[in-house]
């Protein structure tokens, strides 16, 4: 069986590592970098860190508006999909490469198979929502990381090809766990458990100037150690519009550029609390046992806030302050969202499939 699969920014790179040598075991698998992210801190990196093997197809589409990045990837995966034919077509997650890879094999009436699917926030005004959903209804087989991902679905009345498998980015930090060590804390100068680690990319966030001086009024305001790597675009955004010097001037935070995965996965096992607008960084967080203030007001990883590791503040300054100056500390982890099993799981769901 040939599998294609398409990734092209973060959250992907770390969910095909597990899979990708479970699928080269017995099957052809292809990898197609769209090149959503192309530094070498967002892309690169990941597959030096996690042995993930160069992509068979780089597109190189950078970024772009939603429209623009999203037809060219159209373009460049049909193109690569009518050279190789593969059987199936793998997506991961809710970014704009997801949804290309969806749509262009779809039309090409080749099976799609969606890991991570059934997540849900409700928000029809997040990009994210709108590719999880739309590639959800396109999708032959929907591998799901949680029982709520499947309910979810089950709502929308899509009941065929639904498996609970859990999430290979669990898997994926099982396996490097052994390898994260304190250096890093060394390097820049932290204490273990001393710090608030923070990260601030969603659109809906990083692109409003009011969210971001809330956002940033908190961070000055707290009276402890803030780490914050700061995405490009933020960081664009916020010199823009005059705020990143105050950032810079506050002794107590300490700004960093975007970390290599190893670095900040080591930052984020090793914070009192992580402040974020990711879903990734959310269930890391949760992963790892460190409470998680939300700053949206709603999240697709449900379970992290009923189970009490995780807060949603919103990007109230306020709610922030309050947040971060009690964070909240889970009794359990009920919900693992995954094992050492989930790439077989999800292998075993492919090979069932009926093809053809």
């Amino acid at each position: 069986m040939k599998v294609a699969s398409v990734v092209g920014a973060r959250p992907q790179f770390i969910k095909i590592a597990p899979l990708h040598s479970e699928i080269s075991r017995a099957h052809d698998h292809i990898i197609i970098h769209t090149g959503q992210h192309y530094d070498y801190e967002m892309s690169q990196v990941f597959f030096e860190e996690l042995n993930i093997p160069k992509p068979d197809y780089d597109l190189g589409v950078g970024s772009a508006s939603h429209a623009v990045q999203t037809s060219r990837m159209l373009v460049g995966l049909e193109q690569v999909l009518l050279k190789e034919r593969p059987d199936l077509v793998l997506v991961f997650g809710d970014t704009n490469s997801t949804l290309a890879g969806a749509l262009a094999a779809a039309k090409m009436c080749i099976p799609v198979v969606h890991v991570e699917a059934g997540l849900r926030s409700y928000r029809k005004d997040m990009p994210e929502e709108l590719n999880r959903v739309l590639t959800d209804h396109v999708s032959s087989l929907l591998l799901c990381p949680s029982h709520l991902a499947a309910e979810n679905l089950a709502k929308e009345g899509i009941t065929g090809g639904v498996h609970v498998v859990g999430d290979t980015m669990i898997q994926c930090l099982i396996g490097i766990q052994p390898r994260l060590d304190e250096c890093v804390l060394q390097r820049y100068g932290l204490t273990r458990g001393e710090y608030v680690l923070t990260t601030i990319h969603r659109q809906e966030n990083a692109d409003s100037q009011t969210k971001m001086k809330s956002i940033v009024d908190a961070i000055l305001s707290y009276e402890g150690t803030i780490v914050l790597p700061l995405h490009p675009r933020t960081a664009k955004n916020l010199k823009a519009w005059d705020i990143l010097s105050d950032l810079e001037s506050a002794k107590h935070v300490l700004i960093l550029p975007p970390l290599t995965f190893m670095s900040f996965t080591a930052l984020e096992r090793y914070a009192q609390v992580i402040m974020t607008d990711s879903g990734g960084v959310q269930k890391e967080a949760y992963f790892f046992g460190v409470p998680c203030v939300t700053i949206r007001e709603e999240t697709e990883w449900e379970e992290t806030v009923a189970e009490g590791w995780n807060t949603l503040v919103g990007t109230d300054t306020a709610r922030i302050l309050d947040a971060l100056a009690s964070p909240r500390p889970g009794r359990s982890r009920r919900t693992s969202y995954g094992d050492v099993g989930v790439a077989k799981r999800i292998v075993t769901c492919i090979e069932g499939m009926r093809l053809g």
